[in-house]
């Protein structure tokens, strides 16, 4: 049987990648994201590719998405809980309360709305269960400077992961956390391009793949086991000791 997986944030970066990568590995892939164009040609290059455009942020069409894929698939397996923005570069004193909560209706809200939306559907699907990874980040244990936004809303999905493995416990839904350092994505680029503009060298960098492969791993063992969280990151970037 097809196993079924649905990515928030699959039109760009991470979340692309690791679409393309379930596709290419046979599941069948729900595409949650804004960008419908993208979700299209998407579906346009994979018969099992399932466009849902949507706003992360917005809980109707959230729970919508959700429900229409699972009408499609015939059942939600697993849920890659990806989508996510930066926010300012800058320190507290230099932050709007606009800014702010732009970061946390994206990164923490929206995680919100898609991981119960998954709890939701997978406790009551036959059989009962599922598994649902989070994109967490490195700096949900080790930030990296003038990123206040993004670390606090990343801190938060690690008491978001852990909580939701132990209340899925009585449902077989099981839940982890990948944290991911310095995938070639644009979000990373656009971080190293303000490195160098301040006279700084910027970060090693991994293939995007590789974190989407990291992903499938864990979505593709049985229920009985649980990556709790797994650490992927580019070699040589400053993760450990960094300041």
């Amino acid at each position: 049987m097809t196993k079924s997986i649905l990515i928030t944030g699959a039109s760009s970066g991470i979340g692309y990648a690791t679409a393309i990568e379930f596709l290419n590995a046979g599941w069948t892939v729900g595409l949650l994201a804004r960008r419908a164009d993208v979700l299209e040609d998407i579906a346009n290059q994979y018969d099992t590719a399932i466009p849902l455009p949507a706003d992360i942020t917005n809980e109707t069409e959230v729970s919508a998405a959700f429900a229409a894929f699972s009408k499609r698939a015939g059942r939600l397996d697993a849920m890659f809980n990806n989508a996510g923005i930066s926010g300012p570069q800058a320190t507290i004193d230099e932050i709007t309360l606009d800014q702010f909560q732009d970061v946390v209706s994206v990164n923490l809200t929206g995680m919100f709305l898609a991981a119960r939306a998954a709890f939701r559907q997978m406790r009551a699907q036959s059989p009962q269960g599922g598994r649902i990874i989070n994109n967490g980040s490195i700096s949900a244990h080790s930030p990296r400077p003038k990123m206040l936004c993004y670390t606090t809303t990343k801190h938060a999905i690690t008491g978001l992961t852990r909580q939701l493995s132990l209340d899925g416990r009585s449902f077989d839904i099981a839940c982890g956390q990948i944290d991911i350092g310095n995938a070639a994505t644009p979000m990373v680029t656009a971080m190293n391009e303000s490195l160098v503009a301040e006279g700084h060298e910027p970060n090693p960098v991994m293939d995007v793949g590789d974190a989407a492969r990291a992903v499938l791993h864990m979505a593709d063992l049985p229920l009985e086991t649980n990556v709790q969280f797994m650490t992927i990151i580019a070699t040589k970037m400053p993760y450990v000791g960094r300041g």
